[in-house]
């Protein structure tokens, strides 16, 4: 091998060295940021419990929404079959309402209760998660 060869393969190497170092990082970043979402039979069933931050959606259950003062919220999130309650503290979205479809970001606590941090209100039910129009199918709650 003449010195030219060399150096590029030792280039080549060292690019490929630092390359895969940075898709490394990217992976290992990326897996702290992933927010996984549930509908609430399947979070029940898979006893999704501890610190990490998850999604539940569905849709609030009719009058189940109450107010304890303080911007502090208390709902209960059905998909048909199972339902969660779930506990807020900050200001409701302006399409927060009964009977319509709604995602929630917090800790589930596995008691059926769930910490949120977000509320995140649709408009409309063309943005609920597959798994979640299936559910509502089944139940017969789904609103075309």
């Amino acid at each position: 091998m003449t010195d030219t060869v060399k150096k590029r393969l030792i280039k080549f190497l060292v690019s490929l060295i630092i390359f895969g170092i940075a898709i490394l990082i990217i992976v290992y970043n990326l897996r702290d940021n992933i927010v996984y979402f549930y509908s609430p039979s399947e979070i029940i069933e898979n006893n999704q419990t501890g610190s990490q931050i998850v999604r539940l959606g569905g849709l609030v259950e009719s009058e189940s929404v109450v107010s304890d003062g303080d911007s502090i919220f208390h709902f209960k999130i059905t998909d048909g079959q199972e339902q969660i309650s779930v506990k807020y503290q900050g200001i409701l979205p302006n399409l927060f309402a009964e009977e319509k479809g709604v995602v929630v970001e917090g800790i589930y606590m596995n008691d059926r209760r769930f910490i949120a941090n977000k509320v995140l209100a649709k408009h409309d039910e063309n943005y609920m998660p597959p798994e979640v129009i299936k559910s509502l199918k089944e139940t017969g709650k789904w609103q075309e």
